[in-house]
Formats: C-alpha cells, sequence, structure tokens
C-alpha cells in the first residue's frame, strides 16, 4: 500500500498519525532504506535562521519531541550539506539543547574538521561533567598534536582550577610539561627531590657512577677527583641513593657526554673512612682514592677543597653517605 497525499494549507498537515493507547503516531518500516523520511525543499535559510523549515519536526508537552533507537549504528543521524548549517540542531532556551544518553553521550565524527564544536556568547563554549573520571578527555596520536588544546589572544589558553586538590597535572613519559616563555608563580615552588645540580661535560664517553665526587678540567671538562685537598673539587655527580635532583641547570642538547653534578642541596657521595672515621657534622675534601672524599685532617689544606658536611657516620672502609653540599 502506498499512501500520497498534499496540502495547500499550512495549519492543516498533508499526513497525520494518532495513537491514544501508548502506541505509535506515525511508524515507519523499510528494509533497505529509511523507515520515515521528511524532507524541506525550502532554501531560504538554514537552521538555527528565523526562515528555517524542518525536514523532520517533532513536539511533545511530557517527554522526547524525537527519538531514535538503533542496535548497530546511530539513533538519530543529522546530515547537512550546507558549509554553514548543522546536521542536528537542539534549541531550548531554558534546558539543554541536545541530550545524549548511552555508553558515549555524544559522539562526534570529521575526517578534516572538528569532531564535535562548542559556542557560546555569554558562557562556556563546550563543558564536561564526570563524577569518578574526566570532565573532558582528549586524545591525539600526532606527535605534533595535543590532547587537549586552548587558545586565547590576549588570556589564558588553558585554566585548571581545583579548591581541594591540583589545578593543572600533567605526566609524560619524556616531560611532565614544557614551556615556550617566561613562566611566572604567584605561590611556593614545591620540589620533592634534593639537590640543585648543573648539567656538565665529563671527561669519559661512559657515564660515571652517581656519587663520585669531581674535578675541574680543561675546557670545561669534569674528571673524577685524582689527589687529596684538590681545590679543583667541583661536587659530586648527582642521583646516587635515595636522593636525585629536584632541579638541572643548563640542559641543552650536546654530543659531549653530560651529567647532573650536585652544587647545593644534599646529595649521596662515595666516601673512604680508612683516613680517618667520619661522623656527622664533619667536613668532607678529596682523597688520594680516586673519586672518594675523606674527612677533613688539615684544615689549612682544605681551604678551598671543602666538598661539603657529612649527614651520616662511617666508621670504616668505603661507603655511599649522604652530605651536605657546601662548597668553599
Amino acid at each position: 500500500m502506498s499512501i500520497s497525499e498534499k496540502s495547500a494549507d499550512a495549519g492543516v498537515p498533508a499526513v497525520t498519525g494518532e495513537s491514544t493507547n501508548g502506541g505509535f503516531g506515525v511508524h515507519g518500516i523499510c528494509a533497505l532504506g529509511h523507515g520515515v523520511h521528511g524532507d524541506s525543499i525550502s532554501s531560504r535559510g538554514v537552521v538555527g535562521t528565523s526562515q528555517t523549515f524542518h525536514g523532520v519536526y517533532g513536539k511533545s508537552r511530557g517527554n522526547v519531541g524525537v527519538a531514535g533507537e538503533s542496535d548497530n549504528m546511530w539513533g538519530v543521524l543529522g546530515i547537512c550539506n550546507h558549509p554553514e548549517g548543522i546536521g542536528v540542531h537542539g534549541k531550548n532556551d531554558k534546558g539543554d539543547g541536545v541530550v545524549g544518553i548511552g555508553k558515549r553521550g555524544v559522539v562526534g565524527i570529521s575526517n578534516d574538521y572538528q569532531g564535535v564544536f562548542g559556542k557560546s556568547v555569554e558562557n562556556a563554549g563546550v563543558v564536561g561533567d564526570s563524577d569518578k573520571l574526566h570532565g573532558i578527555f582528549g586524545v591525539c596520536r600526532n606527535p605534533n598534536g595535543g590532547g587537549v588544546f586552548g587558545t586565547n589572544d590576549t588570556g589564558f589558553g588553558v585554566i585548571g582550577v581545583s579548591e581541594q586538590g591540583i589545578g593543572i597535572s600533567g605526566k609524560g613519559g619524556r616531560l611532565a610539561g614544557r614551556f615556550e616563555g617566561d613562566v611566572e608563580v604567584t605561590g611556593d615552588i614545591r620540589l620533592t627531590n634534593a639537590d640543585c645540580a648543573e648539567d656538565f661535560n665529563i671527561c669519559s664517553d661512559v657515564t660515571v657512577e652517581p656519587g663520585t665526587v669531581m674535578v675541574l678540567g680543561e675546557k670545561d671538562t669534569l674528571f673524577p677527583s685524582q689527589r687529596a685537598y684538590d681545590k679543583c673539587v667541583a661536587g659530586v655527580i648527582s642521583g646516587a641513593g635515595d636522593y636525585k635532583p629536584g632541579i638541572v641547570l643548563d640542559k641543552q642538547q650536546s654530543e659531549n657526554n653530560r651529567q647532573p653534578i650536585a652544587l647545593l642541596g644534599k646529595v649521596y657521595c662515595k666516601v673512604d673512612a680508612s683516613y680517618a672515621p667520619i661522623e656527622v657534622g664533619d667536613l668532607l675534601t678529596t682523597s688520594d682514592t680516586p673519586g672518594y672524599a675523606m674527612k677533613t685532617i688539615d684544615p689549612f689544606k682544605a681551604f678551598g677543597a671543602v666538598i661539603g658536611k657529612a649527614l651520616r657516620p662511617l666508621t670504616e672502609g668505603q661507603g655511599l653517605i649522604p652530605i651536605l653540599i657546601a662548597l668553599q
């Protein structure tokens, strides 16, 4: 059976269907095409203008105006071929314009433009809200792109605010964050690691063991210490034991072997107690044992050759103890 009806009166529908007992007012089934197809041939505007005509219009006084359900694909699919049009347009002056319910509430797919676009004159363009995970979650598989990108000509590109937690959190395999330009901090900077270090060129192509005492050589190159009371002492290779550098200066790309030298703070250092037992607070200097520090015995020789103070004792033999770097 085929039904074809026309109406020349704008106030009279061409086809009307009504159900008074909870069924469908109009129900369409098609094996290959559209179950219900609505077409508006008006070319006087696009969705959102005052001269709009709808292909399909649904209105409900108590529930959903238009509902779409699919076992395999989209419940509702909207397509607009006009460059300024909208595939699906939702408007509500007091509530939500469009509501999506499902495993993914709303899915937007685009081959060459934005998957989902939100714009607001007075408020946020896009808002994400979640009770358990991320309000907004962004994924980018391009190494030069970003999972979440924010831009602003005069203000903030991205703003993160938390009353009790962390405003912005970054985690990365190589870097947790990278900034181009100055960084301004109005509060404290808290570094959970121990010492302040600076990268230096190391004499060997092989990585020198952390905790090794280093001295200055030619052309800003450092060498493991070789003799006692060496006034060329520069510091200790950072990173031994439980202490890692909290900040590293002069990080740069170089063909030379560069390692961080602890210049300030706490660091684990190789010491040799065979020259004299080491107690907490003892001043330490270079020794004849390559790369090892020892207790300062002659204060006159130690002037200008002190590495720091022992924070833990060592009564005999060689070991690794924490020290407080205090070059003098």
